[in-house]
């Protein structure tokens, strides 16, 4: 048998460095400690929602809210006058603003389809968007014409239309009003609530024709009663009173 010389093999070049990990699993501890920084990053990070499109012909429920099929839309930014909220025009008189902003609203929009788009919904399930119909930007026009004040609380966005509004005196800057977020809180205008500061609630209102109806607190029309003093109606302590001064007690 040939005898074979074995001689001790050299170490290769680099050997015992990193002796206890291979390289592969090296790699993968790299890559595991870069995929658990990036997930501690994204926690710090605003999570923002895929942004909401909604088309179709809307039902208006107030002057900032509409609904779409069965999603109900807030207009974002701007706050109009509650449904039975009353504000007063220059000459004293008093009218319901809140009305008014909705017919606003409807006649903004007519018969025409709406389309709605945001990311974000309030507590109440309402999707918050900005709402367009054909070129018009129904939240910015509403605060133009003077029916919906800029909401700074959410946003500034319709602060220059608020101001243009003001300046020319449309809509409720006609007068004086609430602002929609203290009325929620129960503020009232020192004219409408007169009445109740004084302990005389019973709403002494004229109809058509003249007719004098009285109105008492919790009766049907009550809440949709405003005292307007240039038509020579008046608020009354007893309705003893009101039937002295000639005014009969409305149907409840």
């Amino acid at each position: 048998m040939t005898d074979i010389n074995w001689s001790p093999l050299r170490p290769l070049e680099g050997a015992g460095r990193n002796r206890d990990i291979p390289p592969d699993q090296g790699s993968c501890r790299v890559f595991v400690i870069g995929l658990l920084a990036t997930i501690a990053l994204a926690a710090f990070l605003p999570f923002t929602a895929s942004a909401t499109e909604l088309t179709g012909k809307p039902r208006i429920v107030d002057g900032d809210t509409i609904v779409i099929g069965d999603q109900r839309v807030r207009l974002h930014g701007i706050d109009t006058p509650e449904a039975k909220q009353t504000c007063q025009r220059q000459d004293g008189t008093v009218y319901r603003c809140g009305d008014m902003a909705t017919f606003a609203l409807a006649e903004l929009i007519e018969e025409h389809w709406v389309t709605c788009k945001g990311d974000t919904t309030d507590r109440y399930g309402r999707l918050i968007g900005v709402c367009v119909t054909g070129p018009v930007d129904l939240n910015a026009e509403m605060v133009r014409r003077g029916w919906a004040l800029a909401y700074r609380r959410y946003s500034t966005d319709y602060v220059d239309e608020e101001n243009d509004a003001r300046a020319a005196g449309r809509g409720i800057w006609q007068g004086r009003f609430v602002p929609p977020w203290e009325w929620r809180r129960g503020k009232r205008l020192d004219a409408v609530a007169a009445g109740d500061q004084k302990g005389c609630r019973i709403k002494g209102n004229v109809g058509r024709g003249g007719k004098r109806f009285y109105h008492i607190p919790g009766g049907r029309w009550y809440d949709q009663t405003n005292i307007d003093r240039s038509k020579g109606e008046r608020w009354f302590c007893t309705e003893a009173e009101a039937r002295e001064a000639g005014w009969r007690r409305s149907a409840q």
